[in-house]
This record gives structure tokens, sequence and C-alpha cells, in this order.
């Protein structure tokens, strides 16, 4: 919208300024929901009832999250794959995050024999390192 403006010798003119503070806080808002969503997305996908344990540590930054329901449903960072599929996502999400390593987050009542079979085609996958996720006791 123009406006217009005496100057001080008599002549008229245009105001033709764009006012960037609502843009900018427009921007901002913007900004801060997506890294607030972004972090949110690196969750498993699945939802899974991970043990207990004393000694737990904080997860790497670059590690693939491998996630097993009680079902046998497997997720690879968060996308829900069979297990025809599971080797070829995991040697993509490896090379995706350039790493060799794995956090196998399985729920406390899924079987110990599709832990291990995740596992074993997570190492044909290239996996060097294995890591099984738990929760601090008490939370």
């Amino acid at each position: 919208m123009a406006m217009s403006q005496k100057n001080n010798d008599g002549d008229d003119s245009i105001v033709s300024e764009i006012n960037m503070t609502p843009l900018i806080d427009v921007m901002l808002v913007l900004l801060i929901i997506f890294m607030v969503s972004s972090s949110a997305a690196l969750e498993s996908g699945l939802d899974v009832n991970v043990p207990e344990s004393s000694a737990v540590s904080e997860k790497p930054n670059q590690m693939v999250i491998v996630s097993l329901s009680k079902e046998g449903t497997i997720a690879v960072s968060g996308k829900v794959v069979d297990k025809a599929n599971l080797r070829e996502e995991i040697t993509k999400a490896l090379a995706e995050m350039k790493t060799d390593s794995i956090i196998l987050e399985g729920d406390g009542n899924s079987s110990l024999t599709s832990a291990f079979e995740v596992m074993d085609i997570g190492r044909n996958a290239g996996a060097k390192n294995f890591s099984i996720a738990a929760r601090q006791k008490g939370n």
C-alpha cells in the first residue's frame, strides 16, 4: 500500500518500504516449529515398551534405530519394513547416517529369537556395533 508523504521541498513522493518485523517474526516461529517437529520425527515410529535397566547411557547422535514390537513388526529409523527388505533398509540407513552402529529398540515382551534375527541381518548389512535400548529404572 503506497502512502504519500510531503517532503520539505514540496514534492510528493511514495514511501515504498516493506516492514520486515512481521515477516521475521513469522519466520522465527516457523523455524521453531520445524526444529521441534524434526526432533520428534527421529523417534522409532513404533510403540515399543523398552525394558528398564539401572545402567543406562545417553544415546549417541549417529546410530540407526531398529525397533522390534512384541507382534514382530520391525521399523528402521521410524519406517516400518518387512523382514524381506530389512537388510536393504538397514544398509541404506547406515549409508545415509555414515555409521556402522545400530540401536536395537525391542519391546520387553518381544521374542529374543526375533532380536537375534534382526541383529544377524544388521551385521550382514554392515553394522559392527550394536546397542540395546533401555530406560532408566524408576522413569
